[in-house]
């Protein structure tokens, strides 16, 4: 019984799942912490950064508001940060494009080429160098 139990608990996709979960929730905290700035934004433009008292005919309605515009800026931002830069990521791929490699910095460029000097002189070399 506790073979399989573990067994279960090692599988490569619940650890994978456990990963991302993880990783969502710490996401979620950096989107909602994205999102209280422009709320902050708003707020200065309209005086307050939330409308939790605007009522209409006697009716609150700010709760929800608030709600709809904090939801329209989490879904602008997951669109923007993550969909399209996903989308085009895919699109490269299925045209058989990987994603372009960063350069190397100058300092690490002219390391490597003196590396290639180097190694290219001792396989030249058949004597021992001073």
């Amino acid at each position: 019984m506790l073979k399989g139990f573990k067994e279960f608990i090692m599988r490569g996709n619940l650890v994978e799942l456990a990963v991302a979960f993880i990783m969502a929730a710490a996401f979620a905290a950096v989107v909602t912490a994205l999102v209280d700035v422009i709320m902050g934004f708003i707020g200065k433009l309209g005086g307050q950064p939330n409308f939790d008292g605007v009522k209409i005919a006697g009716v609150v309605v700010g709760t929800f508001i608030t709600a709809l515009i904090s939801f329209i800026i989490l879904a602008a931002v997951v669109y923007l940060f993550i969909v399209v830069p996903y989308n085009k990521l895919q699109e490269r791929r299925a045209r058989g494009q990987e994603p372009e490699q960063i350069a190397p910095a100058e300092d690490v460029a002219l390391l490597q080429e003196i590396r290639d000097l180097l190694a290219a002189r001792s396989s030249s070399s058949t004597g021992p160098t001073v």
